[in-house]
């Protein structure tokens, strides 16, 4: 069995792209508390890379910026690839198959195509509704939750 489920805050604006065959993908690092206290009284964090296709992957980058609170569901894939100086990397990334917006922050920059060029006018334009509005404006974090997050 190969299922995954985080909650934390999405580091950066998530960037949309659109592969050469049509498909839409993201990608975002999510930050993500541990559940205990190092020996200095530190919460650690970990910063786990996701990904996301398809439609989910147009609604994450449309409607998640940076600090966004997000439950991903998913699983966990590995794959290899060789750069250009013959450097293999290994990668270890959670496909989120099911992402659900917690708490969403604005956009820094309201582009959320990778490629300027892509897309038109209307699609660049985030429209956020009154319920995320709401949803934002009423959620608290806990004080010791605010203070400990490492978000770049």
């Amino acid at each position: 069995m190969n299922q995954v489920a985080l909650v934390g805050r999405i580091t950066k604006d998530p960037v949309l792209r659109k592969l050469s065959e049509g498909r839409l993908q993201t990608s975002f690092i999510l930050a993500v508390n541990r559940n205990f206290k190092n020996q200095q009284g530190e919460v650690g964090t970990d910063f786990i890379l996701c990904t996301a296709w398809g439609k989910t992957a147009e609604n994450t980058a449309k409607h998640c910026g940076k600090g966004s609170l997000v439950g991903v569901g998913g699983r966990i894939q590995s794959r290899t690839y060789e750069r250009e100086d013959n450097t293999r990397v290994f990668v270890t990334e959670i496909i989120g198959e099911e992402i659900r917006f917690l708490s969403t922050k604005r956009r820094e920059n309201d582009n959320m195509y990778e490629d300027h060029g892509f897309g038109t006018k209307e699609a660049n334009t985030r429209a956020v509704s009154t319920e995320q509005d709401d949803a934002q404006k009423n959620f608290h974090l806990p004080q010791d939750e605010k203070d400990g997050l490492p978000i770049f």
